[in-house]
């Protein structure tokens, strides 16, 4: 099935996700060349850390020139919907929103970790757990990040489908924690089993808060994946600032205080890519969506 097919209720999913955005935030309206640069912030970023934001902010106010508003949200689908209908400039999302919008959508860039733009999923056990493989973890409490993640959802449910299982079928219960922090939290502290989470915000929280994380293992990682792009609506092609915006994160590396938020963020820089990179969670997608 080709990703065009396998996404032709896309154009449906797509309305509903602009009136949820009309609805969710009906001050904001479109966003154009006079109002301030709106960058949203899905929970793939650690947007727990102000210190973090607070350079982020002042970093692409510098390089765009103008004020810069940092829109957060709960969960995937909320960015999402502002994203693609257009209330927000950019958005730093996941690969599968990404897939499922990307006619609606242009790359701006992606991140570099360890030298390129890719990461992985991982699933997660308690440390003490002794489990050989994947298959071991049936009738599970399974902790979810996102139904619109990849590596907190959409990896170990095509997993599953390659099984002809589903996440119902297979875990005893599963449920979404919405923030990828929350899944080592839920294995952590035993409210769940097991865990799919983002390989990168694991690794990271093995620096920054390495007694939670010291509490679980990895039990699998997935193959290479490309890593949570940025992303601007393709309504607002054209709009000046949105290259400003680029060169300002491809040349984050080159600024003392663009180092710092990739210090925060243990990431080399921002690159400009292709949407083949995300060509490997398209047919994860398509998977899901044939078996299910």
């Amino acid at each position: 099935m080709s990703r065009s097919s396998a996404i032709s209720r896309r154009d449906a999913v797509g309305a509903m996700v602009a009136a949820m955005a009309a609805l969710a935030l009906p001050e904001m309206g479109r966003a154009d060349q006079d109002s301030a640069f709106k960058f949203g912030l899905t929970p793939v970023f650690l947007v727990n850390d102000l210190e973090l934001l607070d350079h982020l902010k002042n970093y692409l106010e510098m390089r765009l020139g103008g004020p810069v508003e940092l829109i957060t949200r709960r969960t995937y689908q909320e960015i999402t919907a502002l994203l693609v209908s257009g209330q927000l400039h950019s958005a730093w999302i996941c690969g599968y929103p990404y897939v499922q919008f990307e006619s609606q959508l242009d790359l701006v860039a992606a991140p570099s970790w360890h030298g390129k733009p890719l990461y992985r999923s991982y699933i997660i056990v308690p440390r003490n757990r002794q489990v050989e493989d994947w298959k071991g973890l049936r009738g599970d409490v399974h902790a979810f990040s996102d139904p619109d993640s990849n590596s907190g959802y959409l990896v170990t449910t095509a997993l599953l489908a390659e099984s002809r299982l589903t996440p119902s079928r297979f875990f005893s219960h599963h449920f979404f924690t919405y923030g990828h922090r929350n899944v080592v939290r839920a294995v952590a502290a035993g409210l769940a089993q097991s865990g799919s989470v983002d390989g990168y915000v694991w690794d990271v929280m093995r620096e920054t808060e390495p007694d939670l994380v010291a509490q679980t293992k990895v039990l699998r990682r997935s193959k290479w994946l490309g890593f949570p792009p940025v992303a601007s609506p393709r309504m607002l092609a054209g709009e000046p600032r949105l290259a400003t915006f680029q060169r300002a994160l491809t040349s984050m590396k080159n600024d003392p205080e663009g180092r710092k938020v990739l210090d925060l963020l243990r990431l080399d820089g921002f690159v400009v890519t292709q949407s083949t990179l995300f060509d490997t969670i398209a047919a994860k997608m398509n998977l899901v969506r044939q078996f299910g």
